[in-house]
């Protein structure tokens, strides 16, 4: 039962699960790397407490932000590749 709406097979379970965890730990990277942009130098360097505060909280409502995009990003893009070709349908390029 290999088709659409069957059961997937162990390599594929692997790869879906690879994938998930390629997916988690590149967003955790990208999120970290955009708030040490944004907040670290709030925290490194003597800023104005005003400037201080907007940095952090900017880094802390953007991290997240770009945390879930890339997760999302990178799944849609697995499930867009992972599809099984349709046998008897034309490619309207051809």
């Amino acid at each position: 039962m290999h088709g659409y709406g069957g059961r997937r097979t162990r390599a594929q379970q692997d790869a879906a699960t690879v994938e998930i965890g390629y997916a988690l730990v590149s967003a955790a990277f990208a999120a970290a790397v955009l708030f040490g942009a944004v907040a670290g130098p709030a925290l490194l360097f003597p800023l104005p407490q005003l400037l201080s505060t907007v940095l952090l909280r900017l880094g802390l409502a953007l991290a997240p932000v770009v945390f879930f995009a890339r997760v999302v990003s990178v799944l849609v893009r697995f499930r867009r590749e992972s599809q099984p070709s349709q046998p008897g349908r034309t490619n309207p390029d051809s």
